[in-house]
């Protein structure tokens, strides 16, 4: 058995300019971290007692004797690029429900990645983990994504990412005081709307409109910069994250029609009428998850207003894609 453990993650800054794209011509970057909420993929060699050679289990499960025949598409893109031999048992678990904006396919993906390679004796570094995933998020399965997701799962942390025109990224770590880092945790809310939505077809449309909305993914862009300069700086008031956040959320709402919904506008101006700076929804949009921006002292105040939601509490910064359990008696064999 080889269980793979993979963090979802909270975007902040720069959403948008990470989609190959936009980052083709102008180049791009994001600020975010990993959270302690994960992605568990069990594997496992499948007996050769069944009629059936894979056996998928997440939502659904599947039962089926060709790879060709999965149909969960990150599942059957992966083994077949990997030439999977193997019958194979693959289990699913999220500590969050799916669609919901913290990076959740992405998660998936490169957690499977990682549970194969240790199948194979392999331990694959972070950077071959997540180019594995964009290919296969982009390239097989064509999915309208962006590539801030695999990079966040793959190498956890809290960073700056950068995207280059030539299709290179830099991952660099945020610097930040053991305090800073506590007062930006301590100041960050976390409420799920209730709304699920299908990512690639929201961004579908950001894409759609990225020339018309150039002067807004710039704006957005040059944000990240800005806000690294906040963090790192412990003389700067950390309500001014909370501020560019506001005005960031503000942009995004503009990229597509599909970005934000009356219910959502509802719940963040509920949210900022009870203390808090700024906020947005996490991921494409459309449903998910709310960020709030809030002082310490008004955490509580926000969460009575918001009290019909559920509130879930992250830790940030957790580690990229890892195995958690490699016990691979029997496989040396198969």
């Amino acid at each position: 058995m080889i269980i793979s453990r993979t963090p979802f993650r909270i975007s902040l800054f720069g959403g948008g300019t990470d989609y190959p794209a936009w980052y083709r011509r102008n180049g791009g970057a994001v600020l975010g971290t990993t959270i302690n909420k994960y992605c568990y993929i069990s594997l496992r060699v499948l007996p050769p007692f069944f009629e059936h050679r894979h056996r998928i289990a997440y939502s659904k499960i599947e039962t089926v004797r060709e790879i060709a025949e999965i149909q969960h598409p990150a599942v059957r893109a992966v083994l077949q690029q990997l030439d999977i031999k193997e019958g194979l048992e693959i289990h699913h678990d999220g500590d969050l429900p799916a669609r919901s904006g913290l990076g959740s396919s992405s998660a998936f993906t490169v957690g499977l990645l990682n549970a194969i390679a240790a199948l194979r004796g392999q331990m694959m570094p972070a950077r071959e983990l997540a180019l594995n995933a964009l290919h296969i998020e982009q390239d097989v399965l064509r999915e309208s994504v962006g590539s801030q997701d695999q990079i966040w799962a793959a190498y956890g942390g809290t960073n700056l990412i950068d995207f280059r025109p030539d299709g290179t990224f830099q991952v660099a770590p945020l610097i930040m005081t053991p305090d800073r880092r506590k007062e930006l945790q301590a100041s960050m809310m976390l409420f799920f709307t209730g709304l699920s939505r299908f990512a690639p077809e929201i961004a579908a449309k950001k894409i759609a409109n990225f020339a018309a909305r150039e002067s807004e993914l710039k704006a957005m862009a040059a944000m990240v910069p800005e806000a690294a300069a906040i963090l790192g700086d412990d003389r700067r008031p950390l309500k001014e994250i909370g501020a560019l956040l506001h005005e960031s959320w503000q942009l995004k709402r503009q990229l597509a029609d599909a970005v934000s919904t009356p219910a959502i506008d509802e719940i963040y101006e509920a949210g900022r009428a009870a203390g808090a700076v700024g906020g947005k929804l996490l991921g494409a949009g459309g449903g998910g998850f709310l960020l709030f921006f809030v002082d310490p002292a008004k955490r509580q105040a926000l969460r009575e207003r918001l009290a019909k939601l559920i509130e879930v509490s992250v830790e940030i910064g957790s580690p990229g894609s890892k195995i958690v359990v490699y016990e691979p008696s029997g496989l040396e064999n198969s």
